[in-house]
């Protein structure tokens, strides 16, 4: 197994005191909001757009997302988010469902999915490479077991920038 702590010292610690992100921040600005709409909050996502950020916000349920679903949760998060501010300047809010090649932000979410195909992009190279594609094998403590070929690579879940399901189609 390759563990890129072994290979890079450092990987993983935090610098100085703990400062929520800006997405840990609006998750706990909405998730009670979602959950009080019998949503699941599934995972919060920030691009900057020039000036302006997107903010996206995937909520799942067991039935399924409907379009109501997402009408109800982005009134009611528009609401929160005028009030509170955690964006500064402008920002366009979207409400989604995951999809089928949904993305995994949670330890959780990779346990879940065990057994399926991901493509991930980290956040720094380990062994010249930015972007692995192969079988999601589980997760180990805080990090993420990844099959690519005939090696396992075991990638804290840090250095995941993102990580998409690829659906497949039987």
């Amino acid at each position: 197994m390759q563990d890129p702590t072994d290979a890079q010292p450092g990987a993983g610690e935090a610098a100085g005191g703990y400062r929520p992100s800006r997405q840990q921040e609006i998750e706990r600005l909405v998730s009670p909001v979602i959950v009080a709409l019998d949503c699941e909050l599934w995972g919060i996502e920030t691009l900057r757009q020039g000036r302006s950020t997107l903010l996206r916000i995937y909520i799942d349920r067991e039935q399924g997302v409907t379009i109501e679903d997402c009408e109800a949760v982005s009134r009611r998060v528009s609401q929160i988010l005028e009030v509170e501010a955690p964006i500064s300047g402008q920002y366009t809010l979207e409400v989604s469902s995951p999809g089928m090649d949904r993305m995994l932000f949670r330890l959780e979410h990779y346990a879940q999915y065990a057994g399926e195909m991901v493509e991930i992009r980290l956040t720094q190279p380990f062994e010249g490479r930015r972007k692995l594609s192969g079988t999601l094998t589980g997760v180990d403590g805080d990090e993420v077991l990844v099959q690519v070929g005939d090696e396992e690579f075991v990638l804290p879940l840090e250095w995941i920038q993102r990580a998409r399901i690829v659906p497949r189609f039987d």
